[in-house]
């Protein structure tokens, strides 16, 4: 049985918000000023609105204070994630394993010792395939799985993106965008078939090319009695 997912406390959720914000302020140095701007501004309505109206509006002033800050925390703070994603071998797995929704990633299901590599990414637009590292590298990575996964996916959509910034490939900031805008034609039920389909091939061993050890070699003796069954 899976394990019941663990209550964040108040103050571990808390924490993580002090975390966010100070890895957003140190990336990001239009955050302070956009926060206080989000914090005296509402503030300055609310002392207004309570002078003119009443007390009424002051727990209403601060519900809209600390909405406003949270709306330029989240904007900014994954604005800042982004830039510090960019270039970073792995970030496009990552940011698609954190999206919301059915996303059934595979992180470097190709990749090289020059750290390109090809991520498969399963969902209701059918099969993505994402390649980070060395443009010219990983096209050619990206062509062999390709043909590899022709021969299983059938008429499943098959789209593939280059991260990156130069031209015909997809900054790691769109990413996210990009992927929401891709039509949805699987249901449910076909990507849990694909998905099955795709990891048994992703399973299966692969004999390694070029020329047998010779200490893996059958010896003689044996191969001919072999022979003679």
């Amino acid at each position: 049985m899976a394990k019941p997912q663990e209550k964040v406390s108040f103050g571990q959720r808390l924490k993580q918000i002090g975390m966010v914000f100070r890895f957003t302020a140190k990336q990001d140095r239009w955050f302070a000023p956009l926060a206080a701007g989000a914090v005296l501004i509402p503030l300055a309505l609310t002392v207004v609105a309570v002078i003119l109206w009443g007390w009424l509006w002051l727990p209403i002033g601060i519900l809209f204070t600390l909405l406003a800050v949270l709306i330029v925390l989240n904007l900014r703070s994954n604005k800042a994630m982004m830039n510090a994603a960019e270039g970073q071998p792995g970030a496009a797995a990552q940011i698609m394993e954190n999206m919301r929704g059915d996303w059934r990633v595979t992180p470097a299901v190709s990749s090289t010792t020059q750290m390109d590599m090809v991520h498969l990414v399963i969902g209701r637009p059918g099969v993505i395939l994402l390649a980070e590292g060395n443009p010219q590298r990983v096209r050619g990575l990206l062509g062999q799985e390709k043909r590899r996964l022709a021969k299983v996916i059938g008429s499943a959509p098959l789209h593939d993106y280059v991260i990156g910034q130069g031209e015909g490939e997809l900054p790691i900031r769109k990413l996210r965008m990009t992927l929401m805008r891709l039509p949805r034609t699987l249901n449910g039920k076909d990507v849990n078939s694909l998905d099955k389909r795709l990891k048994a091939l992703t399973a299966r061993p692969q004999m390694p090319k070029g020329a047998i050890p010779k200490n893996m070699r059958p010896a003689g003796r044996a191969f001919r009695q072999t022979r003679g069954r």
